[in-house]
């Protein structure tokens, strides 16, 4: 499957994570924010170890346990938690608004792990996505034009979550889309067990019908299945192509909000992310322009061999 395939895998992650945002406002109207938000990834770890025995995978090495730490707390612990403290207080329609300077900091994050040089114009461009969003937020977050802090959260969401991406891409050239997120997960344990268990002790849950549905989409689809999708896309369509797929993710996400909870989705918010996503085409059509540094000890040569030949090869021998 080559670089095709790779885009047609990232918009089916897309399509997943689009319903991630109203599944955790759903999830949260009854249910904690940090049981929601951790043990959802306890719940997803479960499904990992259980795929990592039954197909064998080989334990990553030293290096790549660091980098997938990386990941863990992008896309595991960071993004999470901070979108179910935001969306105990905040719609999911505004969520998404903020949601659509991701792309942005995905690009980054990748432009900053691959070492290349932007033009200055790639820049301008991240600053200005990231001021309109600020500026949209400070308008209608509250009386005295001061971010709220379920604003603060979501932005904190969006920068994890694009390291989180960005980080993941590169290493699912090694391991692949499924086993990248899996070993995340597993990685994760000490942490999210321990908070899973006080948050559950705290406030024990009770939740109707509605609310385990959408904690059981966030478990199953948006922390696990997704990531399948969205990693593997990410390594064989590259970063930077398939990375602009975000782009339908926060309209998508409107959509979602508008038909399934009945959010209202004002014309201000649309107008704002219509000028966010300028920014972020902006975006990446000039990363294409940088240029990459060569990485420290490694020669051409072995930048094609290491991450081309043989992460495809690892890539293509799973399917996810």
């Amino acid at each position: 499957m080559g670089a095709g395939g790779g885009v047609a895998l990232g918009a089916l992650g897309v399509l997943a994570f689009s319903m991630s945002l109203p599944a955790t406002r759903v999830a949260v109207h009854t249910l904690d924010p940090w049981f929601v938000a951790f043990g959802r990834a306890v719940g997803a770890a479960l499904l990992a170890w259980a795929y990592l025995r039954f197909t064998g995978a080989p334990r990553p090495t030293r290096d790549q346990w660091r980098r997938l730490s990386i990941v863990a707390l992008g896309v595991v612990v960071g993004f999470p938690l901070f979108t179910s403290l935001a969306l105990t207080t905040q719609t999911s329609a505004h969520g998404a608004v903020v949601v659509t300077v991701l792309p942005a900091m995905t690009a980054v994050f990748a432009v900053l792990r691959a070492g290349e040089r932007p033009p200055p114009l790639f820049w301008i461009a991240s600053i200005a996505g990231l001021a309109l969003v600020l500026a949209f937020l400070a308008a209608g977050g509250s009386i005295r034009g001061t971010l709220a802090p379920a604003d603060l959260y979501l932005l904190a969401a969006v920068v994890l979550c694009g390291l989180g991406y960005a980080e993941g891409g590169r290493l699912a050239r090694e391991l692949g889309g499924a086993r990248t997120i899996c070993w995340a997960l597993l990685l994760s344990l000490p942490v999210i067990v321990p908070v899973t268990a006080v948050a559950a002790f705290v406030h024990p849950p009770h939740g109707g019908i509605a609310a385990w549905a959408g904690f059981g989409y966030l478990t199953v689809v948006s922390m696990f299945l997704g990531f399948f999708a969205w990693y593997a896309g990410l390594a064989r369509g590259g970063i930077a192509k398939v990375g602009q797929i975000q782009l339908v993710q926060p309209v998508l996400t409107l959509i979602w909000s508008a038909l399934l909870l009945g959010e209202a989705v004002t014309p201000g918010a649309l107008v704002a992310a219509g000028a966010v996503l300028a920014c972020v085409v902006l975006i990446q059509r000039t990363r294409g322009g940088a240029t990459p540094s060569r990485a420290p000890g490694r020669s051409p040569s072995a930048g094609r061999d290491g991450a081309g030949h043989a992460g495809d090869v690892r890539v293509a021998d799973e399917v996810s």
